[in-house]
Order: structure tokens, then C-alpha cells, then sequence
């Protein structure tokens, strides 16, 4: 569909310019001077007869067949006539370098929203505006205001800033890291990352594909998109603007705790879009996937000829979560043939500071054919007498027979660099540090997992859609944003979650006769729509054991209310029987603006905010997903059995979070929600919802 973008046939220039110092000089030099094939057709009104030897016309209308793509730089009050005009030619496709849209203040929106129209109207496509242009280096297309023409290779960078887009851009140069296709899509009024990755995802001469993003146009599309295209290529992406600043106030445990950032990394959890810290880290792991296989495991081999460096990357290894690969001892009576008796044969392999060029060699050699081996780091530092450029050689030439990454950390300066120049020739990543070969692997090894893993299953589950359906009109009519507690925990029973029997007193007399009918000790609560923290206000009391304590704690309960907070309305207060022999966790709800319903679980109680140890996914999630949340709090061993607490009933759990879930997809108006906390009783013995808060989008 984007193709008319990477091969037209014919490229026109609308606001071409003879003079070097304007953009449109600029861009159009770099369509000749990128080795374009194409017809060039420069546009501008009061242009001379050529500009840079080719003949100008005034309008796109003169030109004498419809051009496959028209790149406009030209000031954006004019772009929507130019646009039309293009539309009118029949032109496919449009590449919007102007700035001064949405961007620029409420005219610029609304100029935006009269192209977006207008391009729709006559089939079109579009990148930009308010973008760098692109450029596809195997085509040789340099539609773009950028310096240069990177050197070819398979990455495939997505920015959604130019300006970022022009220093990467420069870095790929002095690094000689090759891209396949460059791509600075602004305002995304039409194209959008989606599009671009699911294009891609298609080319063959994309092997990686790298995003720089601020913001998603479509979160829920952008995660079924990119799932399907990280099974055939992998898609590396960081992601700008991590804080929470600005976010919209949030009363629930569940919204102060699922910032943006949360979101993003859930999302791109279930996406199989492996997220990079920093634009460093981005290159890092494209370096290691555009010219390596991906590791079969996770055991790491170092193979060095220095001791310092070796012990960081063994600490890198055991930080990322990697394996250190265990030398047979086959391996080590080969390696102790030609090695000095100084020389350290296990992982990792240190041949010493003294070792020429063919020992380093023999060494790589014999550790890629270790069965017990999945990828190698190779260390060199500059030593007095240390073959730099052999010893990239030597590696070079052994890895061409095998089928396992190996990184390089050819570490040092101006020593280097010829040796650094023959790695990244053959294909062989370099970095600086240890560290950043060792976290390159772990990248390719999670991408390796992910896309074995079982992605899972939505089950069919039993529920009562209607009833909940008659809950949420009854306090959509009443103009209220929030439920009750009884309408909240006959929402949770009509979709199969176990709720505790509960009571709400108004008075002391309610309080008594509630007492008698739950029976045993009770736990007793503020209700109050006011006082969202209840123990901060002396709002609950736990192991009533008697008609007297009940009166008692519901006293006291008010005049606390009243203390903390006297304008507060007091609804009553909650008698409940106590749940004794559980663990609390908490199930939240917060609706995402960028993917919607983002599902958190957690440690509850009130170490949800002490702890903050939760874990998150955007809904739907399947029966892996759900497995998996469960898996990643740290506090899980509370859950399997630890010391004197019982193993608890996990499935219990892994099945209120698939029901809340459908919940939300049945229910797209739910904004929050809070189970906090969930009681989860022994293995085999169920789970209950305590306490519930439910807040809708009216």
C-alpha cells in the first residue's frame, strides 16, 4: 500500500528553489544526488525555466503525467490548495515537509484537518506534515531535507521527530551503520506508525525495524499490528516522555499507579516489541539483529584477552538474566594445547594480554563449537603487543561457519578503530563496553522467547452480560459516575467473581441486627464516596467479636469520618464477615487514553502503595497473559507457599483476572476499578472480593 513512497516512478518537488540556501534547493538536490532513477519534475511558480538542470514547471497541472509522488515545501496556508491540485493530477502519494500545522496553534489544526479531508477525498496517502521526509537508501530515494545518504544495510528506522531523525541519521554515518529505509512522519495526519511497520514488516530489505515515538496515534491497533509483524522480524522501539506530569487526577490505587509509561511497557509486552531505554541502546540491539542469528539459549561464552573486562561481562551476563555457558572438558584440553599455562580455560576463556592474532582465533574456534554454547562475547583491549586488525580477522573468518551470534567489545580509542573497522565489515557488532555486547544478546534472546512462547487463549467464560448491563443504565439515569457497593459486587457476582456477604448500616439499631445475621467476628468499614483511604481516617475495624464492640466501632468510626474529613458524606458503615487464612491482592482497572483498559495485579491491602509491587497488561489479556502477571510480582512466593503460609489458590486468581477482563471488553464505559483487596484462600479453597470501587465514563 506505502510502495507508491519507495519506488515511484516519478517525483515532483512542489517548491523547488535555485537558491542553496532554502529547503526546497535542498531536498530536491538530495532527490539527484541519492542516485534517484525516477523522472524529477521541480514546481514552482516563479522559477526559471531549470533549476539544477531540470525543467521547472509552475503547477503540478503542467506536468505532463501524474508523478507517483509529490514532496511539498512550500508555506502551509498554501498546502491544502497544492494538496487539491495533487489530488486533482492524480498523484498517489504525499510527503508534507511544511511545518505549521497542528502543531502550531488552533489554525494550524484546523489547516490540518482541511489536508487530512482533502487527501481522503482523492485516495491519497501521506507522511507528514511537519516532517523530515524519507529516504530508502536501497532504492535510492532521498526525499528528505537530511545531510546525507546513509550507506546501505537492514535497518528500517520509523521517527516520529525530524530532528532527532537528522542526528541519528549523522550517527549511523560516523558508526557506518546501514539502513535500508529512513522514515520522519511528523504530525502522522494520515500514515502512521502502524501503517509503516505492517510495510515493513513486507519488505525484503528490512531485516529490523526501529521506532522512535512520543505518542501512538492507535494504541489497541498498533499492539494487533505489531504482534503480527515481530513473528517474522523483530521491532525495537523506544519510547519518549516516561513521566507521569500532567496526568489527570486519579482515585483509585489502580490509576495513581498505571502512569503512561506502565501502559507502554505492557503494551509492548504483549506486542513483542522489544522496548530500548535510550537511542543508544535502540542501535545497540539493531546492530546485533541486523547482522546476527538469533542465540538458540541462553548460556554466554567470553572469550578475552583481558582479565578486568571479562569480570564485567560476566557480572553483565548474571544482571541480564543470561546463563554462563560451562566448557566441557573436551574444550578445555583442546584450549590448554596452545594456550599459555597462565591462560584461564573456563568462562570465561582469558588467553592473556600477550595472545597473537591466531591464538585468539583457535580460541573463538573451539568455544563456537561447544555444544554448550549459545552466543559469544569477545573482549580485546590494546596491549603492547595485541594484533588488533588480525584479530578481528581471525574472528571474522571463524564465525562464518557458524550459526551463533557473536558481539565484539573492542575496547579503547584511536588503537581500535581499524580493528572495529573489520568487525563491523563482516558483520559483527561492536560496542565500547562489555556491558552493552552482553544486554544486546539478552535482547535477541527475550525476541527468541517471545515469539516460542504459547501466546495463549480467551476462554469462554459464563456470565450474565445483561444484568450488569441493567446496573450501569440504573446509574447512567441516576447521573452518577460511580457505583454503590451493592451494585459494585453484583456486577462482580453477575460475571462469576465470588463477593463477601455485606451490610451497610445507616444506624446504630441497623448496625446491631447486621451483627446477628453475619455472625462470628466481623469487619467493619467507613462507606463514604469522600474518604477514599479508610484506615488513614480510622475507618476500619477488624475482629468485632461482639454486638457490644459493633456498637462500640461504629461510634467510633464515624467521629473519626467526622475528624478527618467533616464535610465528608457518610453513607453508613460496612459490616462484613472477617476472611481469615487468606492472602490480599489487589485486581485494578484504569482506562489508558493511548490503549484503553489497563488491567493491574498486585500485592493488596494496604501494601499495594508501600510495596507498589504490581504488574500490568492492556486488555483483553488471554490465560498466558494472565499466568504471567501472577509470575512477575516479586511477592509471588506469598502466593506459592513460603515458610508457615500455605500454597494459595492461584487458579482462583488467574480466573477473576480473565473475568474482569471481558468485563471491560463488554463494557468499554468502566473507567476504574478497584477489588482491594481480593482474599485468595488455600489451594483448591477459591477466592473472594472484599472490598470493590467502580467509577464509569458517563
Amino acid at each position: 500500500m506505502l510502495k507508491r513512497f519507495f519506488t515511484p516512478e516519478s517525483v515532483a518537488v512542489i517548491g523547488a528553489s535555485k537558491h542553496p540556501g532554502k529547503l526546497g534547493f535542498k531536498i530536491l538536490k538530495n532527490v539527484i544526488d541519492g542516485g534517484y532513477k525516477g523522472k524529477i519534475y521541480p514546481i514552482n511558480p516563479s522559477a526559471e525555466e531549470e533549476i539544477l538542470n531540470l525543467k521547472t514547471y509552475k503547477t503540478i497541472s503542467e506536468v505532463p503525467t501524474p508523478p507517483d509522488l509529490a514532496i511539498i515545501v512550500i508555506p502551509a496556508k498554501l498546502v491544502p490548495d497544492v494538496a487539491e491540485d495533487c489530488g486533482k493530477k492524480g498523484v498517489k502519494g504525499l510527503i508534507v515537509i511544511s511545518a505549521g500545522f497542528k502543531e502550531a496553534g488552533e489554525d494550524g489544526k484546523q489547516r490540518e484537518e482541511a489536508l487530512k479531508e482533502i487527501v481522503k477525498k482523492y485516495h491519497m496517502r501521506m507522511i507528514g506534515p511537519n516532517c523530515l521526509g524519507i529516504i530508502d537508501v536501497i532504492n535510492n530515494l532521498n526525499a528528505s531535507f537530511a545531510f546525507d545518504m546513509p550507506t546501505k544495510g537492514k535497518i528500517s528506522f520509523i521517527t516520529q521527530s525530524g530532528a532527532l531523525g537528522t542526528a541519528v541519521l549523522d550517527w549511523a554515518a560516523k558508526e557506518d551503520i546501514g539502513l535500508s529505509k529512513f522514515v520522519s512522519f511528523g504530525n502522522m495526519a494520515d500514515v502512521s506508525e502502524t501503517d509503516l511497520i505492517e510495510e515493513f514488516g513486507e519488505d525484503p530489505d528490512t531485516r529490523v525495524i526501529l521506532l522512535y515515538m512520543e505518542g501512538l496515534q492507535n494504541g489497541r491497533k498498533f499492539i494487533e499490528t505489531a504482534r503480527k509483524v515481530a513473528m517474522k522480524k523483530p521491532i525495537i522501539m523506544v519510547k519518549a516522555g516516561k513521566s507521569t506530569a500532567g496526568r489527570k487526577a486519579v482515585s483509585s490505587h489502580t490509576g495513581s499507579l498505571a502512569g503512561s509509561d506502565n501502559a507502554y511497557n505492557a503494551a509492548l509486552k504483549q506486542a513483542g516489541v522489544i522496548r530500548a531505554n535510550s537511542v543508544q541502546e535502540l542501535f545497540d540491539y539493531a546492530m546485533a539483529f541486523s547482522s546476527q542469528p538469533v542465540p538458540q539459549g541462553r548460556r554466554v561464552a567470553i572469550v578475552t584477552n583481558a582479565g578486568g573486562p571479562a569480570v564485567m561481562a560476566t557480572d553483565a551476563v548474571e544482571v541480564e538474566g543470561l546463563y554462563h555457558a560451562v566448557i566441557s572438558e573436551r574444550t578445555k584440553a583442546s584450549l590448554r594445547e596452545f594456550l599459555s599455562p597462565a591462560a584461564n580455560v573456563n568462562n570465561p576463556v582469558d588467553i592473556l594480554g600477550d595472545a597473537l592474532a591466531d591464538t585468539y582465533g583457535k580460541a573463538m574456534e573451539l568455544v563456537l563449537s561447544e555444544d554448550n554454547v549459545d552466543a559469544i562475547v569477545a573482549i580485546l583491549t590494546p596491549q603492547v603487543i595485541t594484533q588488533i586488525p588480525e584479530s578481528a580477522e581471525k574472528i571474522s573468518e571463524t564465525t562464518k561457519g557458524h550459526k551463533k551470534p557473536v558481539v565484539a567489545s573492542f575496547m579503547g580509542g584511536k588503537r581500535m578503530e581499524e580493528g572495529i573497522k573489520v568487525l563491523m565489515k563482516n558483520g559483527i557488532p561492536n560496542y565500547p563496553f562489555p556491558e552493552r555486547a552482553v544486554s544486546s544478546i539478552r535482547a535477541m534472546v527475550n525476541y527468541k522467547e517471545w515469539n516460542e512462547k504459547k501466546k495463549g487463549d480467551l476462554p469462554a467464560l459464563k456470565i450474565h452480560k445483561d444484568r450488569v448491563q441493567k446496573i450501569i443504565i440504573n446509574i447512567k439515569d441516576a447521573e452518577r459516575k460511580t457505583a454503590g457497593d451493592i451494585e459494585g459486587r453484583e456486577i462482580l457476582s453477575s460475571y462469576g467473581i465470588k463477593v463477601v456477604e455485606s451490610f451497610i448500616a445507616k444506624n446504630i439499631s441497623e448496625c446491631k441486627n447486621y451483627f446477628k445475621k453475619v455472625r462470628g467476628p466481623v469487619v467493619m468499614k467507613l462507606v463514604s464516596p469522600d474518604i477514599l483511604h479508610k484506615t488513614e481516617a480510622g475507618g476500619v475495624k477488624v475482629g468485632i467479636d461482639s454486638i457490644k464492640a459493633a456498637e462500640t466501632a461504629f461510634k467510633e468510626i464515624i467521629e473519626a469520618a467526622r475528624r478527618y474529613k467533616k464535610d465528608a458524606v457518610i453513607e453508613g458503615v460496612q459490616i462484613q464477615p472477617l476472611i481469615a487464612g487468606g492472602t490480599e491482592v489487589i485486581v485494578g482497572v484504569n482506562k489508558d487514553p493511548q490503549f484503553g483498559h489497563l488491567l493491574m495485579f498486585g500485592l493488596g491491602g494496604i501494601y499495594v502503595e508501600i510495596l507498589k509491587d504490581v504488574s500490568f497488561r492492556v486488555i483483553p489479556i488471554t490465560d498466558v497473559d494472565a499466568e504471567e502477571m501472577i509470575g512477575e510480582i516479586k511477592t509471588v512466593r506469598m502466593l506459592k507457599g513460603f515458610r508457615n503460609i500455605p500454597e494459595r489458590d492461584i487458579n482462583a486468581v488467574k480466573d477473576v483476572l480473565l473475568r474482569v477482563s471481558q468485563l471491560c471488553v463488554d463494557f468499554p464505559e468502566i473507567e476504574e476499578m478497584d477489588i482491594n483487596p481480593l482474599m485468595v484462600l488455600e489451594k483448591g479453597k477459591g477466592a473472594i472480593a472484599v472490598d470493590v470501587r467502580f467509577s464509569f465514563t458517563i
